[in-house]
């Protein structure tokens, strides 16, 4: 399933790497989103000459509906993703679909993704695919789901059935990808990886998280607050404290969100001396070391993101004798 507005330039290679795969049994969904370049008439010249390649053109709606009638169409029972702008390795369906093959209990395999753009230019990106990267099995992607997409979309291939038992991509002011990982991770869909590297996945100047307001920062803390709210009711007592490591203001808003889904947060934890003691919006914020003998023992969620700062307070959670997904979360 590929959905694509004016991609003429990158087509060519991305439906060229599909065409050399060592699974031929597949079909390509080809959702043309209204393009006003050549997009269209290539694909339908393509299309020509490859039965497989069936073309669905439709008036400029966005990324969403195109994704929509993409599932509207598909006949198979296993739907992979991707963009017009990456290249898929050609392993790539054969890998995922004997992965789905071998592990009947995962709903979505993901795979691992080479970062197809300037490692220094777009550091941010790079240090993203690497975390992800990083994370192959069903547990470590569930515990980790809440920092952030923990799948990169064009790599996924998941099972037909799961967008009927639990729905598609939904429109909002979300990243539509992050809220149906969340979504099905909610509703018990284990999600793991094939451990390779069978995908390019480009970091083009015109990409939607680069471009789209459904993709910046607060879009992805509004959008996981609420099915953080819902996990921490399922695993958390209801009389077990839930405290905020980090109390500066901008994560300090990121964590109000949760409240507006019923989270009550007892308060925060920082290793800034001059935030410790202080309180906020009736909150205290406590040292680190608060959490060694704590009576009852607060459950942590783990609001910093700066660069080391996830690493070492997860480093200091489980010095204190910390489990995670027991007594803490990652959530940044």
């Amino acid at each position: 399933m590929l959905p694509v507005y004016n991609g003429a330039t990158t087509l060519e290679a991305a439906i060229d790497s599909l065409q050399r795969q060592t699974c031929t049994d597949w079909e390509l969904l080809a959702v043309d989103d209204g393009s006003t370049d050549d997009t269209r008439q290539w694909i339908e010249a393509r299309a020509r000459k490859d039965l497989r390649i069936r073309v669905l053109p439709q008036p400029h709606r966005g990324l969403v509906p195109a994704l929509q009638a993409g599932l509207a169409a598909a006949r198979g029972r296993f739907i992979a993703r991707m963009d017009a702008d990456d290249i898929a390795d050609p392993e790539r369906l054969e890998e995922q679909w004997n992965f789905l093959q071998r592990r009947p209990e995962v709903g979505v395999a993901g795979t691992l993704v080479g970062f197809g753009g300037d490692p220094q230019e777009a550091e941010g990106f790079a240090r993203h695919v690497d975390w992800m990267n990083s994370l192959v099995e069903v547990e470590p992607i569930a515990l980790n789901r809440f920092i952030e997409s923990p799948l990169a979309h064009p790599s996924v291939m998941f099972r037909s059935e799961l967008v009927a038992r639990h729905g598609g991509y939904r429109e909002g002011d979300f990243p539509e990808d992050y809220e149906l990982w969340l979504r099905w991770l909610d509703a018990g869909v284990a999600m793991a990886k094939v451990p390779r590297v069978l995908l390019t996945w480009n970091d083009s100047p015109g990409r939607l998280s680069r471009t789209d307001g459904r993709y910046d920062l607060e879009a992805f803390y509004r959008c996981k607050a609420g099915y953080l709210a819902r996990w921490l009711e399922r695993h958390v007592a209801p009389d077990r404290p839930v405290v905020v490591w980090g109390a500066g203001r901008p994560t300090r808003r990121r964590a109000e969100y949760l409240t507006e889904h019923g989270v009550i947060l007892a308060g925060y934890i920082d290793i800034d001396a001059q935030k410790i003691g202080k309180t906020f919006r009736g909150r205290l914020v406590n040292p680190p070391l608060a959490l060694q003998g704590a009576n009852p023992r607060p459950f942590v969620l783990g609001y910093v993101a700066r660069r080391g700062a996830r690493e070492w307070a997860r480093s200091h959670f489980h010095a204190c004798g910390y489990v995670e997904g027991r007594d803490f979360l990652m959530a940044a």
